[in-house]
């Protein structure tokens, strides 16, 4: 599999689960320790309980949405890193996003370790 298949499909699978508002396989996604860079904070996960209680937290900002298109574009690859943008067009109320991902490879497949919001 190839840096693009990698994302699409880990991609997928991530929109899929916060569609369902499982903030417990969104928490699955995310590797442990990561790094959440918001503007003005940046988050140090160490357990994956954190992520599991902001995304559970969160979704209330998102109930209206009930789809979601996520443009994937790999920006650089390192074969146990890669980094990509990720265009956020949430369909039913929630503004939309522009993130930077940094997924890393782990026993179990691949995971999240950095996320940093970008401007829209």
């Amino acid at each position: 599999m190839n840096e693009n298949s990698v994302t699409r499909t880990f991609f997928d699978s991530y929109t899929r689960a916060l569609l369902e508002r499982d903030a417990g396989a969104v928490a699955a996604h995310y590797a442990v320790p990561c790094l959440i860079e918001f503007p003005d904070q940046a988050i140090a996960v160490s357990d994956a309980r954190q992520t599991e209680e902001f995304f559970a937290s969160a979704f209330a900002q998102y109930r209206d949405v009930t789809a979601a298109d996520a443009a994937v574009t790999v920006v650089a690859e390192a074969g146990h890193s890669i980094w990509a943008e990720v265009s956020w067009d949430h369909h039913g109320g929630a503004p939309d996003e522009r993130n930077m991902y940094q997924l890393v490879r782990t026993g179990g497949g691949w995971k999240i370790a950095v996320l940093t919001p970008l401007d829209a």
